[in-house]
């Protein structure tokens, strides 16, 4: 199939469809004009990335002859489209490169001249060995933001280290807070949450070195460790007594930690609930007929409550027990307490609100079929965001970039024949 063009990128379904996915959609979003070179994989970066191609920014993802990682994570329908590949990787463009050959080396840095920031998630010495470092590409665009999301800050003795989403969650603490909260075995968040964490922080951290750059005419290299991003996360919370020095107590944030702080059973089920402030609680007690309580010390005030949270929510929980969910839940609602019912991943789905808003959508990819897949993020009155690209098959625009860079056919023919690069697309 011959590469598509760039004049027939401006072609597709206008962004106000909800569903304008297909091949190369008109660019939209507050991030129109802002163009990043990324050269990361798995969940982290990509992330990071997907978040700024769905604002709009022109994201050319860099990927080995192997593809990305998570291209190999099912289910999936056709090999090297799994299904985290397609949601992390929308509102992309796909360049194969083998940046081990001299020649993808140069193409990467000649791509890198008309970026504004290039995002990696591999460890620095890797980058340098590879003749990618900093240095590298300010040389070629002395404007461009070196952006860098990996495990430990460059300037502490864990520097290097490999990391991945289940250590950081474990030395950031999330496994031992999960153990002193239900008082079992230490767990992980059943998300890649440190990813995911350290990516929105990733976003901003490299929107903000773009701002400055635009600013004042020049970038800079910039680092976003996990381990220093999720400890920034749970210390906040957590540090608790500690915060003062010398201690004034235990680290931890009591009412994260009380064993009762989970969904509650009710007689049928179970349903989330959080009584909170003063008029909640008084609320509360006229719900269950016990006025009395509001003159109980333990519930009298917000900090009584905080002193006494374990107790508190122990009490709750034995109140909650006693009805049914569809019945507290009518009457949390009359009496303006904050309470869900407890939401599996297909309710999820199927909620009302999320279908009002059009958060989950229907989207046809060319060789995936029919998907689904969340919304942009946010609503822009003026520049409103869209899903204008599927997420790219192997390779899918390789030719299209680098005719765009200002390779020949010749040069691309010749980068094809040593495999620098991959024509990703069918025919």
């Amino acid at each position: 199939m011959t590469p598509v063009s760039p004049a027939a990128r401006d072609t597709a379904a206008p962004a106000s469809s909800p569903d304008a996915t297909n091949g190369n959609g008109p660019v939209t979003g507050p991030l129109h004009g802002v163009r990043i070179l990324d050269l990361s994989a798995v969940v982290m970066g990509p992330y990071a990335t997907q978040i700024l191609a769905d604002l709009g920014a022109d994201v050319i993802k860099v990927e080995p002859p192997a593809g990305d990682n998570m291209r190999a994570v099912g289910p999936m329908r056709n090999p090297g489209m799994g299904h985290l590949y397609l949601h992390l990787n929308r509102n992309k463009r796909s360049v194969v490169l083998d940046l081990k050959q001299a020649a993808a080396r140069e193409a990467c840095l000649k791509l890198a001249e008309s970026c504004d920031a290039v995002l990696y998630n591999i460890r620095p010495q890797a980058m340098q060995r590879l003749g990618l470092d900093y240095a590298a590409f300010a040389a070629r665009n002395p404007r461009i933001v070196y952006a860098g999301a990996y495990g430990f800050g460059e300037t502490g003795p864990y520097a290097g280290r490999p990391a991945y989403d289940d250590l950081i969650q474990g030395q950031a603490g999330i496994a031992d807070l999960n153990r002193r909260q239900s008082g079992g075995d230490p767990r992980y968040a059943p998300i890649t949450l440190a990813d995911r964490a350290v990516g929105l922080q990733m976003a901003i951290a490299l929107l903000a070195g773009v701002l400055h750059a635009r600013s004042h005419g020049h970038g800079q290299s910039l680092e976003i460790p996990m381990f220093e991003g999720m400890a920034h996360m749970t210390l906040g919370d957590h540090l608790g007594g500690w915060t003062f020095d010398p201690p004034m107590g235990e680290t931890g944030y009591a009412r994260l930690l009380a064993p009762h702080r989970k969904p509650y059973a009710t007689k049928d089920g179970h349903i989330c609930l959080l009584v909170y402030n003063d008029k909640h609680w008084r609320n509360f007690f006229e719900v269950v007929n016990r006025p009395e309580m509001k003159d109980d010390p333990r519930f009298a005030t917000h900090g009584a409550r905080a002193a006494h949270i374990s107790e508190v929510y122990a009490w709750l929980a034995g109140v909650i027990e006693q009805r049914d969910t569809e019945e507290w839940l009518r009457l949390f609602a009359e009496a303006d307490i904050p309470a869900s019912k407890l939401y599996t991943i297909e309710d999820m789905i199927d909620d009302p609100h999320l279908k009002a808003v059009d958060f989950v959508r229907h989207v046809d990819h060319p060789t995936e079929g029919r998907l689904r897949t969340t919304a942009p993020l946010g609503r822009y009155a003026g520049t409103p965001t869209s899903l204008r690209r599927h997420a790219p098959r192997l390779g899918e625009q390789s030719l299209e970039i680098l005719r765009e860079a200002g390779y020949s056919d010749a040069a691309i023919q010749a980068m094809l024949d040593t495999q620098a690069t991959l024509d990703g697309l069918p025919g």
